[in-house]
C-alpha cells in the first residue's frame, strides 16, 4: 500500500475516486417486466468512474492523475491500460491482490439511463478513501483535484485549500438525498461546484433553476449546473451566463459519463489557462463527444486482458 517517496510530475488535475467496470446495454424503449428478456443489439464494456473526467481533461490538453485502488479484476485491468493509453498518471493510486473495482450494468432507455451497480468492499486493513485521498493530494499537490462531497470529504477540502489545490466538487443524487447538509458544507470549501439542473433543484429545495442559481451562487466561486444538450449555466461570483458554445448534434447512444466528462475538459482547460466561460465551452463538447459513443470512455476491448489472464493461470 506504501507509494514510494519519489519526484513526480505536476499534474493540473487531480481525480479522486474509484474505477468501475461497465457492462453497457445500448437504447431500447423500456426495461423488461419480471420474467421478460429484452434483446439490443448495442452493447460495450467500458470503465468508468474516476476514469472519465482524468481522460477527459488529458484530453483538453492537461496532465491528469487518479487517486484510486486497483486489483487484479478485470475492471481494474481495463483502468490500467485505458490510463497507458491515454497517458494518465496512477503514481498515486494503490495496488491490491483480489478484485477491487466496482461493477455497473448500465441500461439506456427511453431517453434516459439506469444502473444496477456492485460496489467491492476494500480489505479492513486498507484506509478509508478520504484518508488515502488526503494523502496523495499532500504528495503531488496538484492544481486542481475532482472530488464527490462525503462526511469524511471536509477536512479534505480544507487541507487542498491550505495548499493551494483548487477543488472542482461533483455531485449525484445520491449523495444529495443522504446528506444534504454535508453537500452544502462541502461546496462551500470549494471552488467550483458542479452539479446538473435536477441535481440543484433537489439540493437547493427550489423549483425553478433561477431560483436555485440564485441560492447556491453564493457557495463558492464558481457555479456550473451541467444542462445536458441545453449546454450549461457558468455563474462567476453571482454573474450568470448561458454557454451552448461547444455542443454537438449528436445521434444520443449512451448517456453514461456525460457529466464527468464535461468536468473534466472544462478543468482541464482551465488548468492550462482558459477562462471559466472558454472552460465550460470545452465541456460542453466533451459531454457531446461522450453520448455519441457507448461507454464513458469509449468501447475498450477485453479479448486481450482475458486471454491474458487465463494464460497467467495456466
Amino acid at each position: 500500500m506504501d507509494v514510494p517517496n519519489v519526484d513526480r510530475p505536476h499534474i493540473d488535475l487531480l481525480v479522486l475516486g474509484s474505477f468501475y467496470l461497465e457492462v453497457v446495454f445500448g437504447e431500447f424503449d423500456r426495461l423488461p417486466g419480471p420474467g421478460e428478456e429484452i434483446f439490443t443489439d448495442a452493447f460495450a464494456f467500458s470503465c468508468g468512474g474516476a476514469l472519465t473526467p482524468a481522460v477527459a481533461a488529458k484530453r483538453a490538453g492537461a496532465t491528469a492523475g487518479i487517486a484510486a485502488l486497483l486489483g487484479d479484476d478485470l475492471g481494474s485491468k481495463l483502468a490500467i491500460e485505458q490510463c497507458r493509453r491515454e497517458g494518465v498518471d496512477l503514481s498515486v493510486s494503490s495496488t491490491l491482490t483480489g478484485p477491487v473495482a466496482g461493477i455497473s450494468a448500465v441500461l439506456n432507455f427511453n431517453r434516459d439511463r439506469a444502473f444496477i451497480s456492485h460496489k467491492r468492499r476494500v480489505q479492513a486493513a486498507v484506509p478509508k478513501a478520504p484518508e488515502r485521498w488526503l494523502g496523495a493530494l499532500q504528495q503531488v499537490q496538484p492544481s486542481w483535484c475532482h472530488v464527490h462531497p462525503g462526511p469524511g470529504i471536509v477536512a479534505l477540502l480544507e487541507t487542498a485549500r491550505a495548499q493551494g489545490t483548487r477543488v472542482a466538487l461533483d455531485v449525484n443524487l445520491e449523495e444529495i438525498g443522504a446528506y444534504p447538509d454535508v453537500v452544502v458544507r462541502c461546496a462551500r470549501l470549494a471552488d467550483l461546484f458542479l452539479p446538473n439542473t435536477e441535481e440543484l433543484l433537489r439540493l437547493t429545495g427550489t423549483h425553478d433553476i433561477e431560483d436555485a442559481v440564485d441560492l447556491a451562487a453564493g457557495w463558492c466561486p464558481w457555479l456550473v449546473v451541467k444542462r445536458g444538450p441545453k449546454g450549461a449555466i457558468a455563474v462567476d461570483r453571482r454573474q450568470a451566463t448561458e454557454v451552448t458554445e461547444g455542443l454537438e448534434d449528436v445521434v444520443v447512444r449512451d448517456r453514461t459519463g456525460a457529466g464527468d466528462a464535461f468536468a473534466g475538459a472544462m478543468v482541464g482547460r482551465v488548468a492550462r489557462g482558459s477562462s471559466l466561460l472558454e472552460g465550460v465551452a470545452a465541456g460542453n463538447a466533451a459531454g457531446s463527444e461522450a453520448v455519441a459513443r457507448l461507454g464513458a470512455a469509449g468501447v475498450l476491448s477485453v479479448g486481450g486482458l482475458v486471454t491474458k489472464e487465463k494464460e497467467d493461470q495456466s
